[in-house]
This record gives C-alpha cells, structure tokens and sequence, in this order.
C-alpha cells in the first residue's frame, strides 16, 4: 500500500483533524505500507515549513510513531515530478520479490 500525500499540509491535517480514521486505514491494512510525502523534504517539517499550527515536535512524533506502530517506511519526494517513477519501481520490484 502506498499512501500519498500531496504535501505536508494534508498530512498534518491527517494528523489532526482525521487522525482516527488515518490510524484506521494504516491498522486495516496488513502487508508493506508506504508513506510517500511530496513537495516536501524532512527538514520543511523541523523547520515548520507548513501552513498548520501543528508543531514540529508533533509532527515528527506523530510521523515515528506511525512508523513503528504500522511499520509504515516514510518517503519524501521533494519534486512530485519524481513520484510516479518512485511508485513504479516499488511495485515493480515487490512483484519481482514475489516471484522468486
């Protein structure tokens, strides 16, 4: 599963205003999970570099802790140009992984 978010302005309001049914669609879900964050880097969340009162001590706890809750890989894809390339290759090689 890949979810994506156009940037981090929607996940922070994942986080915030929709945080139960974000934690649901994460929990329902049991094979690999992906988060892919475009139009962002890592830092724009350290830095507040988003339109949410949402703080980035917050923020990044909120992102380890779905990471280790729902073993969920984090990626952010600083130009969205890039992403479909990026979603590509992931289920290109998870198939490859499959058939061996």
């Amino acid at each position: 599963m890949i979810e994506r978010k156009a940037n981090l302005n929607e996940l922070a309001g994942n986080f915030t205003t929709s945080r139960a049914r974000f934690q649901e669609e994460m929990a329902t879900f049991e094979g690999k999970k992906y988060l892919l964050i475009e139009n962002s880097q890592f830092q724009d969340v350290v830095i507040h570099k988003y339109d949410s009162k949402f703080s980035p001590k917050a923020y990044l706890a909120s992102l380890q802790s779905f990471n280790q809750r729902y073993n969920l890989q984090i990626m952010f894809m600083s130009n969205n140009t890039y992403s479909a390339v990026w979603i590509y290759s992931v289920f290109v090689y998870y198939l490859k992984n499959l058939m061996r």
